[in-house]
């Protein structure tokens, strides 16, 4: 049995890649920080039940401590290590950016030193991101785009991401960057732009709310399902040789579309609903990410199956789901008239 470690494997992409390395029948170990709360719900489905699922197991751990990760290494042995612990907030990263810099960055650094220490190393994917591109200096980016990050954690993901690169050249480990675009999915953090979307859509459409703020409306992203992209890390360390990877959809929309396609959805009209507020607005900005994925559906045989709209609203369905409940609530928690 193959056994795998997990950091930030109580996210977004943990919960999806958990599930599907489990379904792959491996032993599977998520890294979690401690902390007064058990931030476990992506992943409660698959680790309260551990007649269902024997093999996942949780280990307190954090990418600020060395010592901490090279202990964690040394005793699970594990054949594969995923690297998808951040601060991945790209607005927070400028109130945060030490933090940001010291997770994101130095994190990277911290696990592959420990995994390099080993006996028998892992193969290490690290979750790169497209912000390294930023100011994007060619539509649309691949493999081989230079890098312009414009937020502390762009610069962040593109430290390590030469520095995967670098382990791999000077000390010949497994290791790969996947250079993952915005992806999106029902389990997405709230404060995301569009689990924000759809979050606050829904609520407007029951009344539980009557107003959405948000930044800039005309930034594009390409945006894809989230459950199809951990599919393709997976797929990088199963390789006879380590390398490099844009994911993406090679298809770009405004938030002001992904705004738009939600709340038509709903039959609203979004101009009735939605206020700029420029508290949302980054210091510097990236106008324009579109992927080309052509090497990786080429190489890794990796194509993704939802698209755009699927996708937004896949997330609305998920998220009218928890506003009836919430207004259910509220109306059980009015006094009677």
């Amino acid at each position: 049995m193959k056994k795998a470690l997990i950091t930030g494997i109580t996210g977004q992409d943990g919960s999806y890649l958990a599930e599907l390395l489990l379904e792959k029948g491996y032993q599977v170990w998520g890294l979690i920080r401690r902390s007064s709360s058990f931030h476990t719900g992506r992943i409660d489905h698959l680790y309260k039940d551990p007649h269902e699922h024997p093999s996942l197991r949780l280990v307190y751990g954090d990418l600020t401590d060395g010592s901490n990760l090279s202990s964690i290494i040394g005793e699970i042995k594990p054949d594969e290590v995923y690297n998808l612990g951040a601060q991945s907030h790209v607005r927070v990263s400028f109130d945060m950016p030490i933090f940001t810099v010291d997770t994101d960055g130095l994190g990277t650094l911290r696990l592959l030193e420990a995994i390099r220490s080993c006996d028998k190393p892992a193969r290490f994917y690290q979750a790169s991101s497209s912000e390294m591109y930023g100011k994007a200096v060619e539509t649309p980016q691949t493999e081989e785009t230079a890098f312009h990050p414009r937020s502390p954690y762009g610069c962040a993901k593109a430290y390590s991401f030469w520095q995967t690169v670098n382990y791999r050249e000077a000390y010949g480990l497994f290791a790969c960057n996947g250079i993952l675009f915005n992806h999106e999915s029902p389990r997405r953090g709230e404060t995301f732009v569009t689990r924000k979307i759809t979050r606050a859509a829904t609520r407007i459409k029951l009344g539980l709310q009557e107003k959405l703020y948000l930044g800039n409306l005309d930034a594009k992203r390409d945006w894809g399902f989230a459950g199809d992209y951990v599919e393709v890390m997976w797929l990088m360390l199963q390789q006879d040789e380590p390398d490099d990877y844009v994911i993406a959809t090679g298809r770009s929309h405004s938030v002001k579309e992904f705004v738009a396609e939600v709340f038509s959805y709903l039959d609203l009209n979004w101009a009735d609903h939605v206020e700029i507020d420029p508290r949302y607005f980054r210091p510097s900005e990236v106008d324009l990410l579109q992927g080309d994925a052509s090497k990786a559906r080429r190489v890794l045989g990796w194509e993704p199956k939802v698209g755009f709209k699927d996708l937004a609203r896949m997330m609305t369905d998920a998220d009218m789901k928890i506003a009836r409940r919430r207004k259910i609530i509220k109306e059980q928690e009015e006094p009677q008239q």
